[in-house]
C-alpha cells in the first residue's frame, strides 16, 4: 500500500496550481463579453464539483450529496414546483377569472407532428409565473388577477395560431402563491421539465413575445411564430430567426437527449431522487 502523497498526484497539483494562478491573472486583465462570461462561470462551476467530488471520494468517512435546508430559496421553489403538480388540470379553453398571483404549466394534448413526444405526457409545454400587482401583497385579492391574466393571454396567442393549433388541445395548472416565492418554482420547474416554449430552452421561444412592428424594430419572426404563424405583427417580419427544418432538427435532438415524463408517477419520482441524500 503506498502511504503519502502519491508523486504523480503531487506533480498535477502543482501544474493545476500554476494554471489556477494563471486563468486568475487573465480574467483580471479580460474584458470579457455576458457571453464569455457566463461559460467561464459554467466551466469554472463544472471543475469545482469535479473536484469536491474527488475530496469526498478521498475522504475515507461517507459525506452527504447534499444538506437538506429548508430555508433555501432553491428548496422552497422544489416545494412549490411539487405543488403545482397536485393540482388538476383544466382545460385552457375555459378559464376563468381567479384572484392570485403564482406559477402554471400549460400541457399539450393535439397532433401537431413535431410535438408528438410530448402529447398527452405530464411534461408540460410551457411553465411560467406571473408576480402581484404590488410587492407585499398578502392575500390572492391583493395580488390581483395576475395568474389568470397570464394564462389568458396565451389563451389568445394560440387561438390566433388556428392554423396549427387548437386551443382545445390544451390544458394548464395553475398553483396560487405567497408573494415574493414565484420566481424561484419557475426556475425548478424550467430545470425539471426542460419545456420546449420556454426561452430558456431556445427551441421554440416567442410566444410570450408581444407585439413589434416590424417595420420600426427589425426583428426576426421568432420559431414560435415560425411555427404557428397567426400573430399579424409576427408576419410582418421579413426573416426568421430559425428556419422550420433547423428548428424540426433541434426539437428531435431534444427530446432524444431529455425524455417527457410520461405519468405524474414519474414526475413524483424525479421529486424524490432529488431529495434522497446518496
Amino acid at each position: 500500500m503506498t502511504k503519502g502523497p502519491l508523486p504523480q498526484a503531487e506533480v498535477l497539483l502543482e501544474k493545476l496550481r500554476k494554471d489556477l494562478e494563471g486563468l486568475a491573472t487573465e480574467v483580471g486583465s479580460a474584458q470579457l463579453s455576458a457571453p464569455s462570461r457566463r461559460r467561464l462561470n459554467d466551466a469554472l462551476g463544472s471543475a469545482a464539483s469535479d473536484l469536491q467530488a474527488l475530496l469526498a471520494k478521498l475522504d475515507p468517512i461517507a459525506r452527504p450529496s447534499a444538506v437538506f435546508d429548508p430555508g433555501n430559496p432553491r428548496t422552497i421553489g422544489f416545494f412549490i414546483a411539487l405543488a403545482l403538480t397536485a393540482q388538476p388540470r383544466r382545460p385552457l379553453s375555459k378559464l376563468q377569472p381567479f384572484h392570485g398571483s403564482g406559477v402554471y404549466a400549460i400541457y399539450y394534448s393535439g397532433s401537431f407532428p413535431l410535438y408528438s413526444p410530448i402529447r398527452n405526457t405530464e411534461t408540460p409545454i410551457y411553465v411560467g409565473q406571473a408576480a402581484p400587482h404590488q410587492q407585499g401583497a398578502m392575500t390572492p385579492v391583493a395580488q390581483g388577477t395576475r395568474l389568470a391574466a397570464r394564462l389568458n393571454e396565451h389563451r389568445k396567442n394560440i387561438e390566433r395560431a388556428c392554423q396549427s393549433l387548437d386551443i382545445n388541445d390544451f390544458d394548464y395548472r395553475a398553483l396560487v402563491v405567497q408573494t415574493g416565492w414565484e420566481t424561484g418554482a419557475e426556475d425548478y420547474l424550467i430545470r425539471l421539465f426542460r419545456p420546449i416554449w420556454n426561452s430558456e430552452t431556445k427551441l421554440v421561444f416567442g410566444i410570450g413575445k408581444h407585439g413589434d412592428d416590424a417595420d420600426t424594430r427589425r426583428n426576426k419572426r421568432s420559431p414560435w411564430d415560425t411555427l404557428h404563424p397567426g400573430r399579424t405583427w409576427a408576419a410582418k417580419s421579413a426573416e426568421d430567426a430559425k428556419s422550420a427544418a433547423k428548428i424540426k432538427t433541434e426539437l428531435a435532438d431534444h427530446f432524444a437527449k431529455h425524455p417527457p415524463f410520461k405519468r405524474l408517477n414519474d414526475v413524483l419520482a424525479s421529486f424524490v431522487d432529488a431529495l434522497r441524500q446518496t
